[in-house]
């Protein structure tokens, strides 16, 4: 038998596109109906597809939140990381990532949000809801070896990305990396 190779890489890569397209639907009911919203049902009529397709590559709600949620703070996870590499001013750069939740990121800002908040009571979705304070206490401890100091940066971060996705307004982000910037100094000996 020949394996066709370009067919089997076409296959795999429609495949992931499909995959893509069910997570995408996914933020998208989050966004606009809240994690509540999200069925198999409901994906398939928001993606146009037929249910049985997303139950094939999600088979539980619970993998295909977690899917949605992982999708939001791999992307995150990945800025973050750029930032500790490449930046010159990391708090400066994550403070734009904040500030983003009250601009062009608020769609997968309030997702990522509402999700992680489910975590609390689904703890499939745990270990993705952890990844950007993981991230984020990453980059503190490039500023800092105080683990408190860190533990603070990390609430500080979530409570910041919280108030703006709740004051709904545009959010500065000279003054959020002033606030880190202040969070990180307070906790210096």
């Amino acid at each position: 038998m020949v394996v066709d190779h370009d067919t089997i890489d076409g296959r795999t890569q429609r495949g992931h596109r499909r995959r893509a397209q069910i997570i995408e639907a996914t933020l998208v009911i989050v966004h606009r109906d809240g994690a509540a919203g999200v069925t198999h049902r409901t994906v398939a009529k928001e993606a146009d597809i037929t249910t049985s397709l997303t139950l094939y590559y999600f088979a539980t709600l619970d993998e295909l939140l977690v899917a949605a949620l992982t999708s939001v703070t791999d992307a995150y996870t990945q800025r973050i990381r750029e930032l500790i590499d490449t930046a010159d001013d990391p708090l400066d750069g994550l403070a734009r990532l904040v500030a983003e939740s009250a601009g062009p990121g608020r769609e997968r800002a309030l997702a990522e949000r509402e999700l992680s908040t489910l975590a609390a009571r689904r703890p499939a979705l745990r270990p993705a809801a952890r990844s950007w304070r993981e991230g984020v206490a990453e980059l503190a401890r490039t500023q800092t070896d105080d683990p408190d100091a860190v533990e603070a940066f990390v609430a500080l971060c979530d409570g910041l990305c919280t108030a703006i996705l709740l004051d709904d307004h545009e959010a500065d982000p000279d003054h959020i990396r002033e606030v880190l910037r202040g969070a990180l100094l307070r906790s210096s000996p």
